[in-house]
């Protein structure tokens, strides 16, 4: 007899749209809950434009919306948007990424699910939150890491920030709280009998990532210096480094332990292993020493090396030695997949397959049915 996934029966109602929210709702799929997703009519989600295409919709779109049921629903409109509410009153979880004010002009905020549904937990995903200057403004992950001051500790040569490796803030300041929130609010929900109102803001979850800096503030009184502090450029142990061919070598050899085999593994001349008020001397020796060999010889040197030193992987080498997990591509991965975790995003996905209820790779955009998705005979 196999287990229930820990969602099931969980019903959650996804009004939101591009990253954040479908992601969180991806991430509920996949622990075993029931969701439904309304979308605008005729295009959809934007994110089913993108390219590259898989199917009739982009690959993007694919990946966060598999084990889904879309549904095209225009929410402007009196009738369709009482369906909504219908469908509210069954469920578990709403989830909604409209800018502030913006659900309750359409009737669907959470003071008109909550009359109807008590035990309803809300969930509203926002750049920055739901009151306050910036409350209304539109924006998206590169200005939210901007404005958190986030993005600024971390400069180049020229003092300028680079753009970051993907997009932080919607996934660790809105996806992720969202789904711990809306996970714990269940939980109360049990006990309680009433639900909540969950506001995600991304611009200030930022803070969790900034903790380090925030702890400095409050110990000496000062805000971090952009590329000075340890782990944002000061330190010759936490530091990328050029290779010979253009290849890149991701030091970090904090502790003394990784930083003495470094050092010695490299060879490093003597009078720099003390990397102690000489950090940028040290920071331009171990440049030369990286910079005279290929990154080729710098894997096979370190690879079995104690030293947290490594080459940076193209994403061919990163499948290759096993550390992105890519299922097999002639099995189609369906929700609740026992060998997947519940944060895994990669499934092979035929794009051949429409809404055919829980065994959906991911869903066509079909008009609300008059009978409730919920109900089991619309699966």
């Amino acid at each position: 007899m196999s287990t229930p996934l820990p969602l099931a029966g969980v019903k959650v109602l996804d009004l939101s749209t591009l990253l954040p929210g479908p992601l969180a709702t991806l991430m509920l799929a996949e622990a075993g809950a029931d969701v439904v997703k309304l979308e605008r009519p005729g295009v959809g989600d934007e994110m089913r434009t993108y390219e590259p295409k898989f199917g009739e919709s982009s690959g993007n779109y694919a990946v966060l919306n598999r084990g889904k049921r879309a549904y095209a629903v225009d929410f402007k409109d009196p009738e369709q948007r009482d369906r909504v509410l219908e469908l509210a009153a069954d469920a578990d979880v709403v989830m909604e990424q409209f800018r502030p004010g913006v659900a309750d002009r359409l009737g669907l905020g959470y003071e008109a699910m909550q009359a109807i549904n008590p035990r309803l937990i809300y969930c509203s995903i926002t750049g920055y939150g739901p009151s306050g200057p910036h409350a209304t403004r539109a924006g998206h992950d590169l200005n939210y890491l901007a404005e958190s001051g986030l993005l600024g500790v971390v400069t180049d040569t020229t003092g300028s920030p680079s753009l970051p490796v993907t997009v932080i803030a919607d996934i660790a300041a809105g996806t992720y709280p969202a789904v711990v929130n809306i996970l714990l609010a269940l939980r109360q929900a049990e006990h309680t009998g009433h639900g909540t109102h969950l506001q995600i803001s991304m611009a200030h979850n930022l803070q969790v990532l900034g903790y380090g800096y925030f702890a400095t503030h409050q110990a000496g009184g000062s805000w971090p210096k952009p590329g000075a502090e340890q782990l944002t450029g000061g330190s010759p142990r936490y530091r990328i480094y050029p290779t010979s061919d253009r290849r890149h070598i991701a030091c970090a050899a904090l502790e003394q332990k990784f930083w003495d085999r470094l050092v010695h593994v490299v060879g490093l001349e003597a009078k720099f292993h003390d990397d102690g008020g000489q950090e940028q001397a040290v920071i331009a020796a171990l440049e030369s020493v990286f910079a005279a060999r290929p990154a080729s010889y710098w894997r096979d040197l370190l690879d079995g090396e104690d030293v947290c030193t490594v080459v940076v992987a193209t994403w061919d080498e990163a499948v290759a030695a096993g550390l992105v997990d890519i299922a097999s591509s002639d099995r189609v991965t369906q929700p609740g997949d026992p060998s997947q975790s519940f944060s895994t995003l990669y499934s092979p996905i035929d794009p051949a397959l429409r809404s055919v209820g829980d065994s959906v790779p991911y869903p066509a955009l079909d008009p609300l049915p008059d009978r409730s998705p919920w109900s089991r005979e619309n699966l």
